[in-house]
């Protein structure tokens, strides 16, 4: 039991960081821009008008609002590992050394498929602006080619097109791709101030009536689906080995950037809601939706052709977050090697990030977009829960440990953010649960069957290891 919990120790990853070949190429803003890139997309262009319609009603604000106050909560634990270590495990590292070897396993494993997951989710919301823009333009693909089996279709292309194209273009390198990322983070923000400015002028206060039609538990389910739209900040640890200043730079990028994006979902609720009954928004594009509604093609146009550039940079993010996880744990040894291999030219995982680019699309292509949303909820939430609790820990284990930011109110903030994560995860579906239970059972057997035998930490030579005797 000793060996299933042994933990890594602090020194070992810092050492590892400053021999990675990994290259140093993001400052301050690109970690911020990369941040809410990561955070603002299908979360609040398509799930907003989702959850509206099916859980939540105008209430929905209260439902982003209640993910808001978990993920600031958790953001702050993250800010503290990622200030004191900075590695591109993320969660996964910061629970090695806090909670041992095997809990280490499954939140990498669980990052994986909530990564995976958010990606496919992603790109169903991408396809939907899509489909709708280039209908605007006269050009109509099948619907059978842009639809979901259970929708009626065979398959959605475009998202598996994009997943495709979005994997190209991170396999040519960081430092190309984050030129790229930082463009298409600002043009989302731009399409978004457009849809506030003009769709602030048609809210009919009547459509806020009822405000709560699904009742406080309806609040309730929609945070729990909207967690997904808050989710990104924590994939931005993961690019701590390619942050110059990673101790300075994570813990802004961080929490400024899941400040500014909750104003920004707030005031989205609000407009969205307010222009168009909620009954009317279980549509994927709902954004523009809303601003054809009330006669504004011109915006919508503009809005489509934004979010059909800006949703891409969330895509990058996620597969960037996945590929490093599978880096670190391969380089680990409780992944196969081949995971772990950089490209000499380009400096990137390349085997990890084809392999999370090529089954992302994969899955983008059959399942359901909300439901892809709610697994990757329970995978990220349950991450989010165990690094709070490692916070606790590690202040016990290695109470001098150079921190550049302290989270406040340790132990007391750390355990309402577990205690909330609880909460929200009681809220997703049992078919959610059964899912996310069975893919844990398959990671404990990879760790049984592969990663305990393979472990570069369960493998070190303990005689080579033991401290020698000083002679007296």
């Amino acid at each position: 039991m000793y060996s299933f919990f042994k933990k890594k120790t602090v020194d070992s990853i810092l050492d590892s960081n400053k021999s990675t070949s990994l290259e140093k190429t993001l400052g301050a803003f690109d970690v911020t821009l990369m941040s809410i890139g990561a955070v603002i997309g299908t979360g609040v262009m398509v799930l907003t008008g989702l959850v509206a319609s099916r859980d939540a009603g105008p209430a929905v604000v209260l439902s982003f609002i209640c993910s808001a106050i978990v993920c600031m909560l958790v953001a702050l634990c993250y800010a503290e590992f990622a200030s004191s270590i900075p590695t591109s495990g993320s969660a996964y590292a910061y629970v090695y050394v806090s909670l041992g070897e095997i809990i280490a396993h499954l939140v990498g494993w669980s990052l994986i498929a909530g990564y995976t997951m958010s990606l496919s989710a992603v790109a169903g919301g991408w396809a939907a602006y899509f489909n709708g823009l280039i209908n605007e333009l006269g050009i109509h693909i099948p619907g059978k080619f842009t639809t979901i089996p259970s929708q009626g279709g065979i398959i959605n292309l475009p998202s598996i097109i994009i997943v495709l194209l979005i994997t190209l273009l991170l396999s040519r390198g960081t430092k190309e791709s984050k030129k790229i990322n930082n463009l298409l983070v600002l043009v989302k923000i731009g399409v978004i101030i457009l849809f506030l400015a003009v769709g602030v002028f048609y809210i009919h206060i009547e459509n806020y009536h009822p405000f709560m039609p699904f009742g406080a538990k309806g609040v309730f389910a929609g945070a729990a689906s909207v967690f997904f739209a808050f989710t990104g900040f924590d994939a931005v640890s993961t690019s701590a080995e390619e942050v110059k200043n990673p101790q300075k730079d994570l813990p802004i990028g961080i929490v400024c950037s899941l400040i500014a994006c909750t104003i920004i979902y707030v005031m989205v609720c609000l407009v969205l809601t307010g222009i168009v009954h909620y009954s009317k928004l279980n549509i994927g594009d709902a954004m523009a939706f809303a601003l054809k509604y009330v006669g504004q093609g011109w915006a919508a146009f503009i809005l489509s052709v934004g979010a059909v550039i800006g949703i891409m940079a969330v895509m990058l993010a996620y597969i960037f977050a996945a590929s490093r996880i599978l880096f670190s744990m391969s380089r680990d040894g409780l992944l196969p090697k081949v995971f772990g291999k950089v490209d000499s030219k380009t400096n990137v995982p390349m085997f990890s990030t084809l392999i999370i680019g090529c089954i992302g699309a994969l899955i983008s292509g059959f399942v359901d977009l909300k439901q892809l949303a709610d697994v990757s909820n329970m995978a990220i939430i349950t991450t989010f829960m165990l690094v709070s609790l490692s916070v606790i820990t590690l202040r016990k284990t290695h109470p001098n440990l150079k921190r550049n930011f302290k989270t406040p109110f340790v132990p007391a903030l750390p355990i309402a953010a577990v205690i909330f994560s609880l909460f929200l995860m009681a809220n997703l579906s049992k078919a959610t649960w059964i899912y996310f239970i069975s893919w844990l059972i398959l990671g404990l057997f990879v760790y049984f069957a592969y990663s305990r035998k393979n472990s570069s930490l369960q493998n070190i030579s303990k005689p080579n290891n033991e401290p020698s005797k000083k002679v007296s």
